[in-house]
């Protein structure tokens, strides 16, 4: 009976638009949690992961009844059509690809639900927990397991159809569906990803330092470490580095799901106008994103970083606006070192003046950091 009720659910995933579908087991993904203690000895993890170790690796602690996982995954575009470009005076940023279109977490929480209420339909005594990345379950992991794909050494799952360009997500359930077999297949020799990675922060052996990962740093709300800022050029949320230089990519570009297509002014938005959005602007053109979840304090600390990475002489104006009038400190502070990397007279005078109002401590070390590029001058 349940080999018939797979079929049929992987037929519904087809109608309702999910593009690669997988089952795996729910025994306890043991490799996992060894690596998952070595992460944590070693200090790789980046704050966001939900659950323990415990709850990470053992489906059953988060469904007592669950006797399978469906994975699945929607493939989404790498290639941005009719990109706006970054021109001198008129600076872009840039989100990252995971980033386009409406946010991934509601796109799979629906492909999910919808299939969820079919298995009902189907055998009414069917029960499902759906989990889309903020969930304890390591989807990825989840994924292998039901053969959607492997790990590559840029720690990421990688399809053989849709490359690595691929949302994934899963429903625990109580029907026993058989297990799929995993892909034997791995990255082979080839290293590009680890050599390419801007922070170094893949180790060799398919880990990842969380604390190293550009788009990790994007998404956090202090101040970004010096030895950073440089690297993340214009990105203003995530990195694809890793995923732009992997060969299993090359030629992938798949536009199946009209609510993931970018909008080019919306993914690579100009810079300046970012640094005085209202929060009513940033909700109404970035809410819709993955990008904004975090907010707009780190995309405005990023838009600053990026302009002063270009060196844009023209965004002294604001920037000197923003380190005088803004009320967060850690803005003010980012604008002063920006004023300084970028060198203009202005921003000097401007640097020393709010140094006398301002009583932040990181915010005056900030304004040191950006008066120390005009006592030696560094590129």
């Amino acid at each position: 009976m349940f080999d018939e009720l797979k079929q049929d659910v992987i037929e519904q995933s087809r109608v309702i638009g999910i593009d690669k579908i997988g089952f795996a087991s729910v025994d306890v993904f043991s490799t996992l949690k060894e690596r998952l203690k070595q992460q944590q000895e070693n200090q790789y993890q980046s704050g966001f992961e939900k659950g323990t170790i415990e709850e990470r690796t053992t489906p059953r602690k988060l469904m007592p009844e669950a006797q399978s996982i469906i994975s699945i995954a929607l493939a989404y575009p790498s290639k941005l059509e009719n990109a706006p470009r970054s021109t001198k005076g008129d600076r872009r940023g840039q989100f990252c690809r995971a980033s386009w279109g409406t946010d991934y977490h509601d796109i799979l929480r629906d492909r999910l639900e919808q299939l969820g209420q079919f298995l009902k339909e189907k055998h009414p005594d069917a029960q499902y927990k759906i989990m889309v990345d903020t969930g304890e379950l390591a989807d990825k992991e989840v994924a292998v397991r039901a053969g959607l794909g492997f790990t590559g050494k840029n720690t990421v799952l990688i399809t053989p159809e849709f490359g690595s360009y691929v949302y994934i997500g899963e429903m625990i359930t109580n029907i026993p569906f058989e297990p799929d077999q995993p892909l034997e297949e791995d990255c082979g020799d080839c290293n590009l990803c680890v050599d390419t990675c801007p922070t170094g922060a893949l180790i060799q052996g398919g880990q990842l330092n969380a604390q190293k990962c550009i788009a990790f740093l994007t998404q956090t709300k202090d101040y970004l470490p010096d030895e950073y800022r440089a690297k993340i050029g214009n990105r203003l949320y995530g990195c694809d580095t890793c995923q732009v230089v992997c060969p299993k990519n090359k030629g992938k570009n798949f536009h199946f799901h009209e609510e993931m297509e970018p909008d080019p002014d919306v993914v690579k938005p100009r810079l300046k106008p970012l640094l005085r959005i209202s929060n009513r602007e940033f909700k109404e053109t970035f809410g819709p994103m993955a990008g904004s979840w975090r907010g707009k304090k780190p995309i405005q600390r990023n838009a600053i970083i990026a302009l002063a990475n270009y060196k844009d002489q023209t965004a002294v104006d604001e920037l000197i606006h923003g380190m005088k009038h803004d009320p967060r400190p850690m803005i003010r502070g980012t604008a002063a070192w920006a004023l300084g990397k970028i060198g203009s007279e202005a921003g000097k005078v401007a640097i020393q003046e709010a140094q006398e109002k301002e009583s932040d401590e990181s915010a005056l070390a900030e304004m040191e950091k950006g008066l120390n590029y005009f006592r030696a001058p560094q590129s």
